[in-house]
């Protein structure tokens, strides 16, 4: 005997239907690099890439090491390295293993302008 189509079925079936679309969808981004596993970041504000053109390590006078707080993965290190490459005249490499931000810098270190860009990435300046 076939299946009776009641309002409940019907509900049941857009819930499956809606939840399916939006893993799949997360699925897509995940697989084409435009979505990391953590998510978006609670206060975090949206970090542009940056490509650094100088990385000429003579070309920075100023240097320091930053302890950060909050990575899970690669796409974090990356986002943390865009958030203080866009602090101007700066080269930054991350280490998510040792989470460690190494800083280079053509002008004096202005360590609250690289505390600020990390938090607005939705991460933290780990106090030693």
């Amino acid at each position: 005997m076939g299946e009776v189509l009641t309002p409940g079925n019907v509900i049941v079936a857009a819930i499956v239907l809606a939840a399916l679309f939006a893993g799949g969808r997360r699925a897509l981004r995940g697989i084409a690099g435009t979505s990391s596993c953590c998510g978006d970041r609670e206060g975090a504000s949206r970090v542009r890439r940056v490509t650094v053109a100088d990385t000429d390590e003579a070309s920075y006078a100023y240097r320091m090491d930053l302890p950060i707080g909050g990575m899970t993965c690669e796409s974090c290190a990356k986002r943390v390295a865009d958030a203080l490459n866009g602090v101007a005249g700066t080269w930054a490499t991350v280490d998510l293993a040792k989470g460690m931000a190494h800083v280079r810098s053509k002008d004096p270190i202005d360590e609250g302008a690289y505390e600020a860009a990390v938090k607005a990435a939705g991460y933290h300046v780990q106090k030693l």
